[in-house]
């Protein structure tokens, strides 16, 4: 099943963590070509790099018509207070070519990095979702009702994804997952996976590049727990040597040629996304995949 609406985000966005490896100036210069490529949304994370608003806030200025979402802004990171400012904020200036996504994060984040305590991420969501609906905001008001996504990857934080805003903004996730979602969700929610891709088609180094990508999650409970409700094993996910097998690499990652990682995209498209954000692994890290970015750039019209 493939969803009617893309929300205004284009079928085919891009994911980056590379642009926050860049000095600004050159990822305002990125998200330009990307968006004169033809990409209707650039999805930037929040863990240990740029601070979400403030680079969602320069690269929205650079642009004109692109769309700049947060995948996701941490609730540890800030009050449900501030949180809800920065939205209001970014919204007010930007309109719908700002999407704000949440999460509940990992444990490790949340108690490592922003001292904050992590329980029951769940109700947890839902209380900061209250306090955020809730939030004193005396400045000048969005002309629109501010839009946003949650990280949702098991049943519950699903259906309140499509309960309390667009829908979802799904991490680390295999076409499967997508099909079992998009049921969860509904039919008019928002249904929005990332997928990386590699392009490379010489088997051994490109799943090396996945590999390497993938014990950044595979160890996180979140996505591991995510994936064995799926049917993975354990050691499809993570074997005695922590790495993760054949099978468990190629329903992550999409490598090989452009038309294999097309065919990706159109595989999450046609089990009822209604975008998708591609991440272009490279194995030179920090280095912005241009030269893929241009050429999965032609495919856009095929999409549309």
């Amino acid at each position: 099943m493939q969803s009617t609406s893309d929300f205004g985000l284009g079928r085919v966005g891009i994911w980056s963590f590379d642009l926050d490896m860049q000095p600004m100036t050159k990822a305002q210069e990125a998200v330009v070509e990307l968006e004169e490529l033809g990409f209707g949304c650039v999805w930037v994370p929040e863990a240990v790099g740029r601070e979400p608003f403030a680079s969602c806030a320069l690269l929205l200025s650079a642009t004109k018509k692109l769309t700049m979402a947060t995948g996701i802004a941490s609730m540890h990171a800030r009050s449900a207070t501030t949180m809800a400012a920065g939205w209001k904020t970014l919204s007010e200036k930007f309109g719908d070519r700002f999407l704000l996504g949440i999460g509940a994060s990992h444990r490790h984040l949340a108690e490592k990095v922003h001292h904050s305590e992590y329980v029951r991420p769940f109700s947890a969501m839902v209380e900061y979702l209250d306090a955020m609906d809730k939030a004193i905001f005396f400045a000048a008001p969005p002309a629109s009702t501010p839009r946003r996504v949650l990280a949702a990857l098991g049943p519950k934080m699903l259906k309140l994804s499509a309960q309390r805003g667009l829908g979802a903004h799904p991490y680390f996730v295999p076409v499967e997952h997508t099909m079992q979602a998009r049921e969860i969700l509904g039919k008019d929610a928002l249904l929005a996976p990332e997928i990386a891709v590699v392009f490379d088609t010489d088997a051994s180094t490109a799943r090396a590049t996945a590999r390497k990508h993938m014990l950044t999650y595979n160890r996180l409970p979140n996505y591991a727990n995510n994936l064995l409700r799926l049917g993975y094993t354990q050691d499809d996910i993570a074997a005695s040597d922590k790495m993760p097998s054949d099978k468990m690499v190629d329903a992550i990652v999409a490598w090989g040629s452009l038309d294999a990682i097309v065919g990706r995209i159109r595989a999450h498209l046609d089990a009822g996304a209604n975008h998708v954000s591609v991440q272009v692994l490279s194995s030179k890290d920090g280095e912005l995949p241009v030269a893929q970015w241009r050429e999965l750039a032609t495919t856009l019209k095929d999409f549309r």
